[in-house]
């Protein structure tokens, strides 16, 4: 999210959290901050294996509830931005999944995040719209909560009530309700939402 309108409308659906991507790659990336930042959902801000103090940064200058990280962040990196020096902020360690054998790299990381992110294997590292077989997820035994990602749509509803295991705790829609990246369709978000929580 880039743009304070678009943040508001969005905010306005009654969402838990809200992304910001510090990625420099990346074409949804946040080169300045917006006019207007949420106040009713969380903030996550999005990085891939940026430098620790620039994270801590970033996360007290945008007032971060989570960082998210999608690169090759390692268990040590993780423990680092533990310290009290950024007390607040949750992580959220986000892997991209093919297959069951996928999941074996989220072991080093439980018990030091506070989510994982199972997103699709794509040509970047995430933002592809790529769907994944969430049928493999059937092998993930972990303790830590997890958000499930990877190209879900606004035709997905249906697909996503469907969907149960016993660690999933929410769900990631991104480029496939975008008008433009970083600017989120807002009519197609709350169709979609107000399908989940008819289900619900």
């Amino acid at each position: 999210m880039r743009e304070a309108d678009n943040i508001r409308e969005v905010e306005a659906l009654g969402i838990d959290m809200m992304g910001f991507i510090f990625w420099p790659k990346s074409s949804r990336y946040v080169s300045q901050r917006p006019d207007y930042l949420p106040t009713k959902c969380k903030r996550v801000g999005v990085f891939v294996d940026e430098d620790p103090e620039q994270v801590k940064r970033l996360a007290d200058d945008y007032g971060l509830d989570y960082i998210q990280l999608h690169g090759h962040e390692t268990p040590e990196v993780i423990s680092y931005l533990r310290t009290p020096a950024l007390p607040h902020p949750r992580i959220i360690k986000a892997f991209n999944i093919s297959t069951a054998e996928d999941l074996i790299q989220t072991q080093p990381y439980e018990g030091l995040v506070d989510y994982f992110l199972f997103d699709a294997k794509g040509k970047s590292v995430g933002g592809n719209g790529e769907k994944f077989n969430w049928n493999v997820l059937d092998a993930y035994q972990g303790s830590t909560p997890f958000l499930l990602s990877g190209g879900i749509g606004p035709d997905d509803a249906t697909r996503v009530n469907a969907f149960y295991h016993p660690n999933c705790i929410g769900i990631d829609l991104n480029s496939r309700f975008e008008l433009s990246p970083g600017l989120k369709d807002v009519n197609a978000l709350r169709r979609f939402v107000n399908d989940i929580n008819r289900k619900l």
